[in-house]
């Protein structure tokens, strides 16, 4: 598979993307196309990149990229979080898949892994030039957030703001402790957030470019957000959900089986026996379980 890098515009932001391309890619084809959205605090070179790297040799193109205010992309402030960003991001990006002659405007579907399969849920409602949705353990980040005390946080983020709008330094926190023995020293056992640490914070998954920095204030508009709003009303394109059955904190097992349950469009849900949600972030096995499924189902949508 051949990996290109890639720039395009999300408005005024310089978004940094990967372009994969098929083993025997021709520039006198058109191709079907799949935007890979990465999960709150990756990048693009991550599970995001595995998947699409994987799709592509699969005989799509993909192209992996990192959020607006994240990784290599422009933006300011660093380190954002901001979900009407991260659609409009999707969107962008399929602006940009439609200007490549080698793509074929009608065919293109998104995957999402984790935070970014809500999402991408959320930017196909609005966004019908996308053909197909794939999630692999998406996750509702708003829901996420909100089960520990969203309103003490929305609290603490307006005195924040009030003390930035006054010349103090942004407050900048960390997505997960930033090690495995940070984790230990807080106590935490849950299986998500202790293998979140092993992938991100070991070199199993870690990229300089995934500095686990997010600005506390952002958090504002991640705790109004549900991803899943309105999924029965605008989300008409056929949807492919895959999760594992071992759960943990992030629920994105109870996401997926809420989102089969309320999605009225064309509609599959396969649960991975024994992967926890990390587990299909990057091991084969388990991986190459999701990946089979998915190139059957982007076969059958984007033909």
């Amino acid at each position: 598979t051949m990996k290109k890098n890639v720039t395009f515009k999300n408005r005024a932001i310089n978004m940094a993307g990967n372009v994969y391309l098929p083993n025997d890619f021709s520039d006198n084809k058109k191709y079907a196309a799949i935007v890979c959205v990465h999960p709150g605090s990756s990048v693009k070179e991550q599970t995001a990149g595995i998947y699409a790297g994987k799709m592509a040799a699969h005989g799509f193109v993909t192209l992996a990229f990192d959020a607006s205010y994240q990784g290599e992309s422009g933006g300011e402030p660093r380190y954002i979080e901001e979900p009407a960003a991260r659609v409009e991001d999707i969107r962008s990006a399929v602006d940009y898949l439609t200007t490549l002659e080698f793509v074929d405007p009608d065919r293109i579907g998104v995957l999402g892994v984790c935070a970014g399969g809500g999402y991408s849920v959320n930017a196909a409602m609005t966004e019908h030039r996308i053909k197909a949705v794939g999630t692999v353990v998406g996750a509702n980040i708003g829901r996420i957030y909100r089960e520990n005390n969203p309103i003490q946080t929305l609290e603490a983020i307006g005195k924040q703001r009030t003390a930035e709008a006054n010349g103090a330094e942004p407050m900048i926190i960390n997505w997960t402790p930033s090690s495995p023995e940070e984790r230990e020293k807080q106590g935490i056992t849950d299986i998500d957030i202790v293998e979140a640490v092993e992938y991100y914070r070991t070199p199993r998954g870690e990229y300089p470019t995934s500095c686990n920095k997010l600005r506390f204030v952002s958090m504002a508009s991640v705790l109004a957000f549900d991803a899943f709003n309105l999924v029965e009303q605008l989300l008409t394109q056929p949807l492919q959900i895959i999760v594992g059955d071992k759960q943990g904190a992030f629920g994105s097992y109870k996401d997926g089986q809420e989102l089969y349950r309320r999605a009225t469009c064309e509609k599959d849900l396969l649960v991975i026996e024994g992967a926890s949600h990390y587990d299909l972030y990057d091991i084969p096995k388990y991986v190459d379980q999701a990946v089979k499924k998915l190139t059957e189902f982007y076969g059958k949508h984007l033909k």
